[in-house]
Order: structure tokens, then C-alpha cells, then sequence
């Protein structure tokens, strides 16, 4: 099967919805975040302080490029991975692109639960941040195949979601 990349901001489920998809599938799940940070060595915390972002943006693109030459992934990215001009090209190519997305204030709500840390939201005012960051990325978020709304549902739901429409369009 084609890769299923899930793409939207941080705090919309993509890791925990990637899980139960790759259970459900049967496929290896890898998260971006994590492959960038065992290719450096370091945190994104470490290169966001050390480097910048756009050698993490950077970093990222590599590693994205290895994963489109694979198949029969779930791939949980980084919120802002389709910034980069041609990452989500790269992705609608090679697999099955679903945004996740949530209103800001349930992502705001579910990051301050998290202690994951998250460079782009060390800010005075994290949900102006989160707001600004959602309309800056929501032309990215659009071009997926398909979006899920995730504010209201569980990740279980979210992922029930996935699984519907991924057997409609291999049925086809």
C-alpha cells in the first residue's frame, strides 16, 4: 500500500491517530520529528537553539525524501513540514495526504496538557501564536487529499474516519 502521510499543527492527533492506523494496517509508523532528530543526534529543541529552523526545515526535507521512496508507511509529520516548498507534492505523490486539523483553542487546551516541547510556541502568548501559525499554514493544510476535524472526536474516531475513506478509495 502507498504511504499515509498525516500533516496538520501540533496538538491534532497526528501521532497517536498514526498509531492506531498503523495497528489497524499492519504498517510501520514513523514520525518525521523523531527520524530528524536520530539522523542529528540532537532534540528539535537542540537544533531550534543551536541551528535554526531553517536547518530543521532542512533536516526535515531529507528526511522526507527518504520516506517517499518507501511504501506501506503511516507517516506522522511535523506541523509545519509542508512549509517547505515541495514537501507536500512529494507526499501527494508517493501516498494518501490527510490534514488533521482542530480550532485553536482545543490545540491550545491540548499542548498545555502535553510536555512535549514545542520552539515555535515559547512565545508570551502561545494561542495568539497557534492562531497565527494556523493561518499561516492553512494553504498548505487545504491541499491535502482529504481533512479531518479533529476538535470534537476522538483520536479513535479520527483515525474510524481514516480507515472509511482509505477502503472507499482502494475499492475503487
Amino acid at each position: 500500500m502507498k504511504n499515509i502521510y498525516l500533516i496538520g499543527f501540533m496538538g491534532t492527533g497526528k501521532t497517536t491517530v498514526g498509531k492506531i492506523l498503523a495497528d489497524e494496517f499492519k504498517m510501520k509508523f514513523v514520525d518525521t520529528d523523531k527520524l530528524v532528530e536520530e539522523m542529528t543526534g540532537r532534540t528539535i529543541s537542540e537544533i531550534f537553539e543551536e541551528s535554526s529552523e531553517e536547518d530543521f526545515r532542512k533536516f526535515e526535507t531529507d528526511v522526507l525524501r527518504e520516506i517517499t521512496e518507501e511504501k506501506g508507511m503511516i507517516v506522522s509529520t511535523g506541523g509545519g513540514i509542508v512549509v517547505t516548498r515541495g514537501n507536500l507534492e512529494l507526499m501527494k505523490n508517493s501516498g494518501f495526504v490527510f490534514t488533521l486539523i482542530a480550532d485553536a483553542a482545543t490545540i491550545h487546551e491540548r499542548l498545555k496538557k502535553d510536555d512535549t516541547c514545542r520552539p515555535l510556541l515559547e512565545v508570551e502568548e502561545p494561542l495568539d501564536e497557534i492562531k497565527r501559525l494556523l493561518f499561516e499554514r492553512a494553504a498548505f493544510y487545504i491541499n491535502a487529499h482529504h481533512i479531518i476535524e479533529t476538535s470534537d472526536i476522538t483520536p479513535r474516531e479520527a483515525a474510524d474516519q481514516i480507515i472509511a475513506i482509505l477502503r472507499e478509495e482502494l475499492s475503487k
